[in-house]
């Protein structure tokens, strides 16, 4: 084994460094940015308070997997298949769109940042192409690898870029939040808030994924962790995915908010845009900067969700019973990975065709639905972690379970008022 991960915290370390990557894309990029170059910080408080009542529920994912020795779609097959059968249709409802939604932002970048003068889907086709070269070529070894350099190169050029923007001397008169309430409340405003909310600072679903991740890496290292340690392996992603979040709101409030200016909607727009206006704001020297930041932040999340939902595909189908074998061969497990790799890459590409140019409306309805299935997936996790299948000594203490149920009130009074702004 590699000496450096004989110590039993740092042979946990990755997955929670994978989970920062996953959610450092639209929901901070693209998201984030806007609620901070529309609204200033009057969104600022609800984007942290949003990212602590969801803490509980994304922490499940490896408290269980360490706990148990097996992921949380195991655990929902335990529960009754009524509950694999929501999440199955919960996941095949998302995957592709998801995959879509991550994949046209970091496409726009990547035509961008490259100069290529190429059509939003053969600028899909190259991402995800390098996507499956890396999973395929590096496994699960390589994409712990890359996004560690990845968040490390993310965090260091986005706080680079908020420190230059409180230099440029920005006008405090106009980011007062006070300011901005009025246009919150709207209907285009709330229906922006939801669209926030929803994946910040990620969707719920993320905490099975991270079971698995979570296992997958005990498998690499050959060092199963300890609750302690798998958990504080999250922490430490999710301070970082919640901290980023913040910088990107707050660059988005002290570069754009008051210029008057708009994001295009399409995606290869979107990108050229957002450059441009840090750009002339902070000076042409930092567009490389921003360049990069944005570009990585993007391509994080592409390639850990490109990982991600092929895993959760081929848990699903050893644990609805569609395979025969329970536990079946290295190579199998293996095909049946690329299999669902491929067939989440064809559908995502097929709706990034025909809905390319609608950029901005695909990243809401995306959002939009992922928030509507959170309480759903935060009540099946809550139930599943204080069930008889967790290990008593590690079910959640009182701090974090009032912390969950806080967080599902918190999901259904705003999944309520959707439905009632919508119907009403």
């Amino acid at each position: 084994m590699n000496r450096l991960i004989k110590h039993p915290l740092l042979a946990s370390l990755g997955p929670g460094l994978l989970m920062a990557g996953a959610a450092v894309g639209v929901s901070h990029l693209v998201q984030s940015t806007r609620a901070g170059a529309e609204y200033g910080l009057s969104l600022l408080v609800l984007v942290i308070l949003a990212c602590v009542l969801k803490y509980p529920f994304l922490e499940f994912g490896p408290r269980y997997a360490a706990a148990t020795g097996e992921s949380m779609i195991a655990g929902y097959k335990r529960m009754g298949r009524w509950a694999l059968g929501v999440f199955t249709l919960i996941t095949l409802g998302t995957a592709v769109i998801i995959q879509a939604g991550v994949t046209i932002v970091t496409a726009g970048l990547t035509g961008l940042v490259f100069g290529l003068d190429l059509s939003i889907t053969w600028l899909s086709v190259l991402v995800l192409s390098t996507c499956i070269v890396v999973l395929a070529v590096g496994h699960y070894r390589g994409l712990d690898l890359i996004m560690k350099l990845i968040m490390t190169v993310l965090s260091i050029s986005t706080l680079a870029a908020v420190v230059l923007a409180f230099g440029a001397g920005p006008d405090w008169s106009m980011l007062n939040p006070v300011n901005d309430l009025d246009r919150v409340w709207t209907a285009a405003g709330f229906a922006f808030v939801l669209a926030l909310l929803g994946w910040m600072p990620i969707p719920l679903d993320v905490a099975a994924w991270h079971s698995l991740w979570t296992l997958e890496r005990a498998r690499q290292t050959g060092h199963h962790p300890s609750v302690a340690h798998a958990v504080t392996d999250f922490r430490i992603g999710f301070i970082a995915a919640t901290v980023l979040a913040v910088l990107f709101l707050l660059l988005g409030a002290l570069v754009m908010h008051g210029s008057g200016q708009t994001l295009p909607d399409s995606a290869v727009a979107f990108a050229g845009g957002l450059v441009d206006l840090y750009a002339s704001s902070l000076g042409e020297w930092s567009r490389p900067l921003i360049a990069v930041a944005a570009l990585t932040a993007m391509f994080s999340t592409t390639l850990a969700v490109t990982d991600a939902y092929p895993r959760v595909l081929r848990a699903l189908i050893e644990q609805t019973g569609v395979a025969d074998d329970e536990d079946p061969a290295p190579n199998l497990h293996r095909s049946r990975y690329i299999s669902a790799l491929l067939l989440v890459t064809i559908g995502a590409l097929l709706v990034i065709r025909f809905s390319g140019e609608r950029f901005t409306t695909l990243i809401a309805f995306t959002t939009t639905v992922s928030f509507l299935s959170a309480p759903l997936l935060a009540w099946l996790s809550l139930r599943l972690l204080t069930s008889r299948h967790m290990p008593a000594e590690h079910r959640p203490g009182r701090g974090l379970l009032f912390l969950a149920r806080a967080g599902f009130g918190f999901l259904v009074a705003f999944s309520l008022l959707w439905l009632a702004w919508r119907l009403f």
